[in-house]
């Protein structure tokens, strides 16, 4: 992938540049699935995550968990968990919008007070289009679209994620963005376009 190319995928929709990955260990914990598909989202995070050289772990000394995932079947159903009113401000407004919108998933992110992601909500409306995805498909994408901050429209008609055969595979362009981004010598947020440049020299040298 190219400067621009990168560029794209973290400039978001009002023109501004952003950049931002995790500052501390991923802690995942998924609601509203079987026990066989807990395995597999668990073990997309954890393909992700060592690809981008990060870690993961059992317990987050601040948050518990620290990156929540919530399949449920109608937007409704989250005004109903316990407690999650306190972790997502303005939930109710939030549902009736995303509801008029007929959206299947949505995504929050939380910054540490230097700007790297320290949670993430990821919310997921098991429609028909959603539920003929097989899980491993689904857990996938989820992983790769919380490892960073992208752009809000990074994804608009594409995916990162690719089929060869029988399997679906991350894109092998998206995963050396991902590393790139995971360097130690990268800064974890970036609000300068220059940024994509020095991810590109990274991705090229890989």
């Amino acid at each position: 992938m190219g400067p621009a190319e990168i560029e794209a995928l973290f400039t978001r929709s009002d023109g501004s540049y952003l950049f931002a990955r995790w500052g501390r260990p991923l802690v995942p914990v998924v609601f509203g699935v079987e026990d066989a598909s807990l395995a597999v989202f668990k073990g997309a995070f954890e393909a992700v995550v060592s690809l981008a050289g990060h870690r993961m772990a059992e317990t987050d000394p601040e948050l518990g968990a620290n990156l929540m995932v919530f399949c449920f079947r109608q937007w409704g159903e989250l005004l109903e968990v316990k407690d999650l009113g306190r972790l997502v401000p303005e939930l109710p407004a939030l549902v009736a919008r995303l509801e008029g919108a007929g959206a299947n998933q949505y995504r929050i992110f939380r910054f540490d007070r230097d700007g790297a992601i320290k949670a993430a909500f990821v919310f997921l409306k098991m429609d028909a289009a959603l539920a003929a995805m097989e899980a491993e498909t689904l857990a996938l994408a989820q992983a790769v679209q919380t490892v960073v901050l992208w752009s809000d429209r990074a994804f608009d008609g594409t995916s990162p994620l690719a089929r060869v055969g029988e399997r679906v595979i991350l894109r092998p362009e998206i995963g050396a963005v991902i590393r790139a981004g995971y360097d130690p010598v990268m800064p974890a947020v970036a609000r300068d376009a220059s940024h994509a440049l020095r991810l590109a020299a990274r991705v090229g040298a890989h």
